[in-house]
């Protein structure tokens, strides 16, 4: 299931996106249900009773609940996640082109929920970085309440996974030691433009992942590639906080970032960041000036 937060007539809506050669659509499934949440985070609160309701309801789903894709916007899956937590230098390439060694241990640093905009949103270049950056990355968002989880059943607490942009202003970034304000603009956390949910991604440490700007390939590997393993990841940070549904976890990107690049290649007003990622698809934002 793609699971998508969508607006409609003035209202924020709870959908699941259909993709067709005659044409994508968008199933609203509180037309369809109207005993659903219209808020991502409270149908993953649901559990196994709100997913059973959204089954029942597609599998009757009458033409009057399904839009063409082109009448609705998208939003961001998870618009107001309570915790962002992103890994640094998870690929083994980025940690070298980045002059570190691979850690030994998750690098945790946290965004927050200003920073989230969804497929389509722009990007908004600050006036006061030259250095501003991207990241492709997969999104982990947690389905269930975790604490202290082990490895072995850690992706059991995974609700599904999405495309996610860790836009970075690098020179914000290298002031201090703590990454949070270089990572932490409005606008650094594009994504989706779906939550797909786990049982559509068999193994995710087999995806394709890759980033282009204006058809450029700038990055290309796969989540097999990844040091700390979403599984992992999930029991390690689990350990320390309890991860709460809409949680997400960026889960870091691979080498090929614009601050490695010779020269340097920074996002700039007029580009179009596209993040790609095999089974959870296309995440496409534009790079727009501050006013």
């Amino acid at each position: 299931m793609k699971l998508v937060t969508f607006l409609y007539n003035g209202q924020i809506r709870l959908g699941v996106l259909r993709r067709s050669a005659g044409g994508d659509t968008v199933v609203d499934l509180n037309k369809a249900e109207p005993r659903l949440p219209t808020d991502m985070i409270a149908f993953l609160q649901g559990g196994a009773e709100t997913r059973s309701l959204a089954d029942k309801a597609l599998r009757s789903v009458t033409n009057a609940s399904i839009y063409p894709l082109s009448a609705v916007t998208l939003k961001a899956p998870v618009m107001r996640p309570g915790k962002i937590i992103c890994i640094g230098l998870n690929y083994r390439d980025h940690a070298a082109e980045s002059g570190q060694a691979v850690p030994e241990y998750p690098t945790v640093f946290a965004k927050y929920n200003n920073c989230v905009i969804g497929p389509g949103e722009a990007i908004v270049h600050p006036k006061i970085s030259q250095k501003v950056d991207y990241e492709a990355e997969m999104g982990v968002v947690i389905g269930r309440r975790a604490k202290a989880v082990a490895e072995a059943d850690a992706l059991n607490y995974v609700a599904g996974y999405l495309p996610f942009n860790d836009v970075s202003a690098r020179d914000f970034q290298a002031r201090v030691s703590q990454w949070e304000m270089g990572k932490s603009f409005d606008t650094f956390a594009p994504m989706g433009p779906a939550l797909v949910t786990a049982d559509e991604v068999p193994d995710p440490q087999s995806l394709d992942i890759r980033l282009s700007i204006g058809g450029e390939i700038m990055q290309s590997s796969n989540t097999r590639n990844l040091v700390f393993s979403v599984a992992a990841l999930v029991s390690q940070i689990s350990a320390v906080m309890t991860l709460e549904p809409g949680d997400v976890i960026a889960t870091g990107t691979p080498g090929g970032v614009g601050a490695a690049r010779k020269p340097p290649r920074f996002l700039r007003p007029g580009d179009v960041v596209r993040v790609e990622i095999e089974r959870l698809g296309v995440l496409e934002n534009p790079v727009v000036a501050e006013a």
